[in-house]
């Protein structure tokens, strides 16, 4: 009976380890889906994870047990046609080159191996630009305060922008994601009330470099100027340089061979352009 609950258990979480790793692999990037309030059959990415995980640790649970009650097929798997063991026959030779073409593959992000990936990178792009994304990273997690200093809103007229929009709002210390989950809304949509689009000075990054340019951090000008650093990021990646949003300009500079004001017009240059981009 044990043997025939573990091997139901070990499928059936399978089957649903299956299922959450492709909503996970289709779902957009977690500062999107925190920000959208991104949800499928009602649960939201973080909790899509976390079944994911459990369901992780009682498939592997099932297949430990699996395993101990079937060691003894396992053991014959590993043994020759003279009924002696040995590990590597040729059906576990064959096993591991599959493991390790996978594993290597993927590494070094040679085709096909590549293309699974590029796929789920090009569908969760698609639902970044569908729900749109936050003005800086985990902006959910800010306060309405702290959020409307960084995005240079009126706290006073933020605040009385909620209340007029029957939104529950008990202070100015709460966080977006709570306000939005009180009001059974998402943080994007608190945003959008708060500073209407039709209200909004678009920014752009001036021709003249500002003062103390190389040691702020490429997320400080992000910040500022309410342009999403994955886009900047990209723009730099998309000009061989490599770069991470909390790298100083500085150090972005020096790490390409090139100098702070550089970095910066390649920035300012490409947001041009994709503004301009029909």
């Amino acid at each position: 009976m044990i043997r025939k609950i573990t091997s139901l258990t070990a499928l059936l979480s399978f089957i649903l380890l299956m299922l959450t790793s492709v909503v996970l692999y289709i779902a957009p990037a977690g500062r999107v889906a925190y920000w959208a309030n991104y949800q499928l059959w009602g649960l939201t990415k973080g909790e899509w994870g976390n079944l994911h995980i459990n369901l992780g640790v009682l498939f592997l649970l099932a297949i430990l047990l699996h395993t101990y009650y079937n060691w003894n097929a396992v053991i014959a798997y590993m043994k020759n046609k003279a009924k002696e063991f040995k590990l590597f026959t040729r059906e576990f030779n064959a096993a591991l080159v599959l493991v390790v073409l996978f594993s290597l593959g993927t590494y070094f992000e040679v085709p096909p191996f590549s293309i699974i990936v590029s796929i789920g990178e090009s569908i969760s792009a698609a639902a970044e630009k569908f729900y749109g994304e936050p003005p800086y990273g985990h902006a959910e997690l800010s306060s309405i305060k702290t959020f409307c200093k960084k995005m240079d809103l009126d706290l006073t007229l933020s605040m009385q922008r909620l209340i007029d929009a029957d939104l529950i709002v008990e202070n100015s210390h709460q966080p977006l994601k709570e306000i939005a989950a009180v009001n059974q809304t998402s943080p994007k949509k608190i945003y959008l009330i708060i500073s209407p689009e039709s209200e909004r000075v678009d920014k752009t990054f001036p021709s003249q470099a500002p003062t103390g340019l190389g040691k702020r951090p490429l997320i400080d000008f992000c910040q500022e100027y309410s342009v999403s650093s994955k886009t900047v990021l990209q723009i730099l990646a998309e000009n061989d340089i490599q770069a991470r949003e909390e790298l100083s300009i500085k150090e972005i500079a020096d790490n390409a061979g090139k100098d702070a004001l550089s970095i910066y017009e390649i920035i300012r240059e490409g947001l041009n352009k994709k503004a301009n981009r029909p």
